[in-house]
Order: structure tokens, then C-alpha cells, then sequence
């Protein structure tokens, strides 16, 4: 049993209410991104305000403060029973200080973003969403300010999402990897080491072939479909219902299958961190990823350290070569070029590893000017353009390839993009460790056996849930906190040596 102190099982106890509304919430999330119909947002923002005001109303009990409060200065807490306390305690910090109104009106606004987005992004209309962004940008600056922050009002917003997470520290990480990137991507694009484009970009594929491949790459992962869902959504995504439910999304775009097949593995990565979460910790606050950033290591880990190897893309040859008659034409290093290639583009979600994060770097740019009311959401249309050019050399010709292409910012998530670089140097830690603990790693990859790396994961960083914040998670399975050398170590090896 890992909750053994009669007032941690108290404070559970009284908290489980909360997990049971998040619960519903997370099932409300699913539908309005997959099946509601577009007419239901107006209730469902409506419901969605008044369940973040219930589950702040729930948190702020004076009895569930004082027995945080008092638990806090208890050192006869075992490490699982630490993280409870802790959790809550951070929880509590934030709510208490945010009023209720607040939280209904953001929680109202960001559900009735989401549909606005979707339709300005299909007709390339940027005036659609441009009233909501302007909504959610004053919302998080009123946000920052009630919460409070250390030096910036944008180390508010990323500590939401990343626990710990300061401006300073997001600028250092990228002044380090940055000079580097531009170093690697001239060499590989002044020496030809890998296309720029290939023909299968253009190459159309039948739709219910491609699901046919999507799940059955799921299954060879390791994906269990007695606890969970492959679904179409317009933004592919993650969300764990419960720790035998979790969903995952992708979007078939009728042509360049890499694009789907990629996505779905990229959320199989989040997926199964959730699904190999110590079920001792149901329905307590640990039983979720220790942040955004960690849970993005996980995604990206698969999607490009496992699914973007030689050993990988060869051992599904045989599976691609079944569902998509056109394969049959191209070999096995084909498939490996097409879903490497390198090049300056405008979508974030189909950048290649070496440019992807001067994408995350732009958004950084645009939302520390957000958070400092230099910007409004006519400005960050424009500055995207401007900084765009200037950072990938590529230019924008619509606000659906520019400024609408995410929906984060729809959902009221400013702060949290900083964590997919995070994610990115992460995996890389972990490659650099996995490849030293498990010797055969490459080849376990080359016959699609993932039972040692799976379990490997779940020992290393899932099983432990939210327990550690990120950086001690880190140096506590790595002996290390986050070392972005091994990121550029392994660019450096993949795509120049």
C-alpha cells in the first residue's frame, strides 16, 4: 500500500470528487474535439465554466486546505504520499489566487474558441478566432498577475504547464541549442546528406487503407484497444480518461501518409506513458505525467528516436507494403529519406527534427510579447510572418499555414509550447541512457519487439506518475537534470555522421 498515513488517506478521501468531475470533464474534452455537433458549443462552454468553478469550489474547502497545510510540514511522509501533498498543495496555490470568475470565464471562453478556430483555419479567415485571441491573451495577463511570478509575468503561464519552468530558463535552453541547429541544418542542407523533399509528399493514399495501417502500427507498439480509442480529430491529441482509458486522435489529410502514421505514433508515446502509471494511484492527484514536458519526451521518443530509426521504418516495409499498393514502388531506404527529409517549412506538426524547434522558439518569441501587452492578436498574425522569415527562411502566404495553424492557443494554453522542446531534449536523454542499458536496443526496434522498451519507460519515468516534479524525476532515473548536449548529440549522429 503507498498511502499508509491515516491523514493522506483523509485528504484522498476528500479529494476524490475532484478526480471524479475531472473524469467527466475529460470525457465533455473528447466529444467537443470529436463528435459533438458544431451547435452544441454553447451549452457545453456553459457546462464546461461551471464544472472548473465546481472543482476550484471543492478545492479551496477549508478542510481539504488545513490538512495540505498541515501535511506539508510532515516528514513522516513516504515519496508517494510527498507527491499527494505537494500536487494539491500547488493546485491550491494557483486557485486560491485566481477568482472564481475568472476561472468560469476563461474555461467559458477557450470552449467557445475551439470551434471559431477550427472554422477560420478551413476558410483561411483570421477575423474568426481574431475575438477570441484577443480574449484569451487579456485573460492570461489577469491570470499571470493574480497568480504571481518571479521576474516575468510569462513565468506564470509556463509554470503552469511545466512546474518550476522561468523565462530565463527557457532563453538559455534555447540560446544553446539554437547556433547549433542552424550549424547542423547548413551542413545538411550545403552537403545533400538527406532530401529536402521526396515524391511520396505528393502521393495520395485511400483513407480506410491508412487506418488499417495506423492500427496496426498501434498494435505492433504495444497500443491495447480494450483501453483505448483511435479517433479523427481536426488537432490530433491525447487525453487519459482514466488509467484504462485512454484516447488517442489522428487526422487523415488523403495524401503524404506520413503525416497520419507519424501523428498516431507521436500520441501512442503520451498514451502509454498514462497507461503504465502505478495503478495504486487511482483516482489520487499523482496518477498523471510529472508535466507537460516529460509527457512530451514520451511522444516525441517514439515518434522520432524509435519511429524515424532505419531499423524501425525496414521493419514496417513488409506491413506499409500490405495496405498501400503504391509502396510496392519505392524501397525500404525510400521510406527511410521520405520521413527524414530536412527542410524549412510552415507547419509546426510536420517539421522535421532538425527545424522543429526554431517553430517552438517563434511561439516563445510571440507569447513572451503576449504576456507583456506589447501584443494584441492582430500583432501576432503580423510578427508571425516577420518572425517566421526571419527564423526558418520561409514565409506564410495565408493565416491558416501561419498564425492559425495550432489550437492551442484556442484552448487558453499560453506557456505550454516551451514544453515540446523540453520534450525533444528529454528524449534524447533518454536515448542517450536506453541505448546504454538496453545494448540491443536497435535491433529490438528491427523486429518490432517494444516489451523491454516499454517496460524500460514504465520503470525509468511512467510508473511514477506525478510523484517527482520534473527535474528531480530526472536526475532520480538519469542521474542528471536536463542536459540539452545529448540533443544535439544525437542530430549530430543521425543526420552528419
Amino acid at each position: 500500500m503507498v498511502f499508509e498515513h491515516p491523514k493522506v488517506k483523509e485528504l484522498l478521501d476528500k479529494t476524490r470528487v475532484l478526480w471524479a468531475l475531472h473524469h467527466a470533464e475529460s470525457v465533455l474534452s473528447w466529444d467537443s474535439e470529436t463528435y459533438m455537433p458544431r451547435k452544441g458549443v454553447a451549452d457545453r462552454s456553459l457546462a464546461m465554466a461551471e464544472l472548473a468553478a465546481l472543482q476550484q469550489k471543492l478545492l479551496l474547502r477549508d478542510d481539504v486546505v488545513k490538512l495540505v497545510d498541515d501535511l506539508s510540514n510532515n516528514n513522516d511522509l513516504n515519496d508517494y504520499e510527498k507527491g499527494v501533498v505537494r500536487v494539491l498543495s500547488r493546485s491550491i496555490r494557483i486557485m486560491k489566487a485566481l477568482p472564481p470568475e475568472l476561472v468560469m470565464e476563461m474555461a467559458k471562453t477557450t470552449e467557445e474558441a475551439r470551434p471559431y478556430w477550427r472554422e477560420a483555419k478551413v476558410k483561411n479567415k483570421f477575423e474568426v478566432f481574431e475575438p477570441y485571441l484577443d480574449k484569451i491573451i487579456e485573460l492570461s495577463r489577469k491570470a499571470a498577475e493574480y497568480i504571481g511570478y518571479d521576474e516575468h509575468p510569462y513565468d506564470a503561464a509556463l509554470d503552469y504547464y511545466e512546474e518550476g519552468l522561468r523565462k530565463r530558463s527557457v532563453e538559455d535552453m534555447f540560446n544553446y541549442i539554437e547556433p547549433r541547429i542552424r550549424r547542423i541544418l547548413d551542413k545538411i542542407l550545403s552537403n545533400g546528406l538527406y532530401p529536402s523533399t521526396h515524391e511520396l509528399e505528393d502521393v495520395k493514399y485511400d483513407v480506410s487503407a491508412m487506418e488499417k495501417v495506423n492500427k496496426e502500427v498501434l498494435q505492433r507498439l504495444g497500443y491495447p484497444f480494450d483501453r483505448g480509442r483511435l479517433d479523427v480529430s481536426a488537432h490530433p491529441f491525447t487525453i487519459g480518461i482514466g488509467l484504462d482509458d485512454v484516447r488517442i486522435t489522428t487526422r487523415y489529410e488523403g495524401k503524404d501518409f506520413k503525416r497520419t502514421l507519424y501523428g498516431t505514433i507521436h500520441e501512442f508515446g503520451h498514451a502509454l506513458y498514462d497507461l503504465q502509471i502505478d495503478k495504486s494511484f487511482r483516482m489520487t492527484p499523482i496518477a498523471r505525467g510529472a508535466s507537460l514536458g516529460i509527457h512530451e519526451s514520451q511522444s516525441r521518443f517514439w515518434e522520432n528516436i524509435i519511429g524515424r530509426s532505419k531499423p524501425f521504418t525496414e521493419a514496417i516495409y513488409p506491413l506499409l507494403s500490405s495496405h498501400l499498393s503504391f509502396i510496392s514502388r519505392y524501397s525500404p531506404e525510400d521510406i527511410y529519406m521520405y520521413v527524414n527529409t530536412v527542410k524549412p517549412s510552415l507547419i509546426r506538426v510536420e517539421a522535421d527534427e532538425v527545424t522543429y524547434n526554431l517553430h517552438i522558439l517563434l511561439r516563445f518569441k510571440l507569447e513572451v510579447r503576449m504576456m507583456e501587452g506589447d501584443y494584441r492578436a492582430r500583432d501576432v498574425a503580423e510578427a508571425w510572418n516577420e518572425e517566421m522569415e526571419e527564423l526558418l527562411g520561409v514565409r506564410p502566404k495565408t493565416y491558416s499555414e501561419g498564425v492559425l495553424q495550432d489550437i492551442h492557443w484556442s484552448m487558453g494554453s499560453i506557456g505550454y509550447f516551451p514544453t515540446y522542446t523540453i520534450g525533444n531534449l528529454v528524449s534524447a536523454q533518454i536515448y542517450h541512457n536506453i541505448k546504454k542499458d538496453i545494448p540491443n536496443f536497435h535491433d529490438l526496434i528491427n523486429e518490432l519487439d517494444f516489451e523491454e522498451v516499454r517496460n524500460y519507460l514504465r520503470e525509468k519515468i511512467h510508473k511514477w506518475g506525478a510523484t517527482y516534479p520534473p527535474e528531480e524525476l530526472l536526475k532520480k532515473s538519469f542521474g542528471e537534470p536536463l542536459n540539452p548536449k545529448y540533443f544535439i548529440d544525437y542530430l549530430e549522429e543521425k543526420y552528419l555522421s
